[in-house]
């Protein structure tokens, strides 16, 4: 039996009716399921690692967006039960890296007819994410868009965080050590990446691949605010890696270190002044 995870405030309530169609194919197609709904955060997590301990689950579906999907890999880590996506929140960054689709329909069937194969997870700090976590000038846009989120929808909070993101950034001076080669320098971006694209379908690193056992380093240099704009565009278009101030390497292991740092990890904003980051090839088993 598949048991779905539903985060009700997903996609300002756009889960809720991704749920209605779901349940609607599949008791066409005579398909057992569950639907569970989180009411708190963490909560996914909790109902994830209690069904995967039922012997009668065959996988555990995450119903949301990049926070909910996190929170339902989070509680399969220890199991081996695969883990689905039906997308259905407003932030869906590591489908599009897997090639989840867009619509539920065409997800579920993915799910349906394809057997789980294995993704590589990171982990930072003891803390578990599937996508991009890093630090910098993303991390300015990000607080400014989840500001506009309040307020509008679509593309627009995104838009607005770059505009006071350029406005606002502070570049940050780092220490910063992958596979144990260490330096130090301002940076703009600093992106530890297991997939792709970040801040609503911003290509970070089009190179990244999250089943090749390796993180993907991306070092933007720092550049003097007012050229920012110029390259804003190459950035969107998926050109990061070709700018000549940007450093990408595939690593296995990263610490950055500054003081009062935040890093944004898959969506969520956290301080610190030192992050250890250690690939985990295969952790999860994942419909894609």
């Amino acid at each position: 039996m598949l048991t779905f995870i539903v985060n009700p405030a997903a996609g300002s309530g756009r889960a809720l009716k991704t749920e209605a169609q779901i349940r609607a194919e599949l008791e066409r197609r005579g398909i057992d399921a569950e639907f569970l709904h989180t009411d708190a955060p963490g909560h996914a997590t909790e109902l994830a690692r209690a069904a995967a301990n039922r012997e009668d689950c065959s996988g555990v579906i995450a119903m949301g967006g990049d926070g909910t999907c996190y929170e339902v890999a989070c509680g399969l880590m220890i199991t081996s039960k695969p883990f689905g996506i039906i997308p259905a929140g407003t932030g869906n960054d590591f489908i599009k890296t897997v090639g989840i689709p867009k619509k539920p329909l065409a997800a579920l069937e993915l799910i349906l007819k394809n057997a789980p194969r294995p993704v590589d997870v990171g982990r930072m700090n003891e803390r578990l994410f599937l996508n991009v976590s890093g630090t910098g000038f993303d991390v300015t846009v990000l607080d400014f868009t989840l500001q506009a989120k309040k307020y509008v929808k679509g593309i627009l909070p995104y838009l607005y965080g770059l505009v006071r993101g350029i406005t606002h950034y502070r570049p940050t001076h780092m220490r910063i050590t992958a596979d144990g080669e260490t330096w130090e320098q301002d940076v703009l971006i600093c992106s530890i990446a297991n997939g792709r694209f970040f801040g609503g379908g911003i290509p970070i690193c089009p190179d990244a691949s999250p089943d090749d056992g390796c993180f993907d380093l991306v070092v933007v240099e720092n550049k003097p605010r007012w050229m920012i704009p110029f390259y804003l565009p190459g950035l969107l278009m998926g050109k990061v890696l070709t700018f000549p101030f940007t450093m990408h390497r595939r690593v296995r292991s990263v610490r950055i270190e500054a003081a009062g740092m935040r890093l944004n990890m898959d969506g969520e904003v956290f301080s610190m002044d030192t992050a250890d980051y250690e690939i985990l090839p295969g952790a999860l088993q994942l419909f894609w």
